[in-house]
């Protein structure tokens, strides 16, 4: 069964680890999943304006078959900068791909050289706050320090720090979005999801079809109902191509190739699409990325696989927007969470 609230989440898959980074100058911060002992990873971008780092290389037609983690950062494009922090970590662990030849041993250290694997995707929230704060190297290597095997705290916390979501028509009227996680087990196989989301659409429960967070009225009181309104014939507020965004990590403990890693990381995009709409659209950029740990030893089906991946990021990102609280003062824009309407 799906998770309840205080089950694990994304770390209920064995062999990951997750820490949140959490900026206290403003609302930001990032969030890492650690595989100490590497993981077969796929990824697929589906939205318009994507910031990312190391994509090219998860193609199954590529080389490297394993990532040691993966970032997901606020503060736009220059939170890709936080994952020179999550390399160093590594590297002090001594973990990445041996490279060189021979034994692979550095010549002055006589130690094997490794280089860490490590994708990311950012998220634009450059609104919320001071612009110039944004998530850096020494963010990301916080993000290592706090990971752990343990329940990873959801709301407002690491990459969805300074999350909103219902912004078609305009930020003023957004509401606020965050982190969130969840699993499922079956047969022996656990299936996880954590995404941060920043999505310009409304959030949806997938079980009701009802809007659950978004775009306010004018007067901001209630949910307006972004498609509703849209059909209408309401006219979208201008936005800055890029100013969404939902990235999440998908995770199974079965053995999967980077093909099948793909294949899980494309259905699971319709977990978002039965939760968030509109998504995928010009101003979001996002990216799900799949991983396998093995951990279980077993050989999965990946079109099972696949739609357990959808299912569970599907409930994260309800878990997320109802984890949020709300973001206000010192002049930031007024962001109610769920439970203030």
């Amino acid at each position: 069964m799906l998770d309840g609230p205080g089950a694990r989440g994304l770390t209920a898959v064995a062999g990951l680890r997750v820490g949140h980074h959490t900026d206290a100058r403003r609302p930001t911060g990032c969030t890492v999943v650690l595989a100490p002992e590497g993981a077969v990873a796929g990824v697929d971008v589906r939205g318009a304006s994507p910031g990312t780092r190391e994509t090219e290389l998860l193609n199954p037609v590529n080389a490297v078959e394993r990532v040691h983690a993966v970032l997901l950062a606020g503060g736009s494009a220059f939170g890709l900068d936080a994952a020179a922090g999550v390399m160093r970590w590594l590297d002090e662990h001594g973990i990445g791909v041996a490279v060189g030849r021979g034994v692979h041993v550095h010549p002055s250290t006589g130690t094997t050289v490794r280089v860490p694997i490590v994708p990311a995707a950012i998220l634009f929230d450059l609104w919320v706050g001071d612009p110039r704060i944004r998530p850096d190297a020494e963010a990301g290597y916080a993000a290592c320090v706090a990971a752990s095997s343990d329940t990873p705290a959801e709301g407002n916390v690491g990459a969805g720090t300074g999350a909103s979501v219902g912004k078609l028509f305009g930020i003023a009227r957004a509401m606020k979005g965050g982190t969130g996680t969840a699993a499922i087990s079956v047969n022996g196989t656990t299936v996880g999801a954590l995404v941060a989301v920043n999505a310009i659409g409304d959030v949806i429960d997938p079980a009701t079809g009802s809007v659950v967070a978004g775009a306010r009225t004018p007067d901001g009181s209630a949910l307006l109902g972004t498609m509703r309104a849209l059909m209408q014939g309401h006219v979208p507020a201008p936005l800055a191509i890029g100013s969404a965004t939902t990235i999440a990590v998908v995770a199974t403990d079965a053995v999967l190739d980077k093909a099948a890693a793909t294949k899980v990381a494309q259905m699971a995009h319709d977990g978002l699409a039965r939760s968030i709409n509109p998504v995928h659209t010009m101003t979001d950029g996002d990216v799900v990325f799949a991983l396998a740990t093995g951990a279980s030893g077993r050989t999965a089906n990946v079109t099972l696989i696949g739609a357990l991946a959808a299912e569970v990021l599907a409930s994260a990102v309800l878990r997320a927007v109802l984890a949020a609280r709300r973001v206000s003062g010192l002049g930031l824009p007024d962001l109610p969470a769920v439970a203030d309407l």
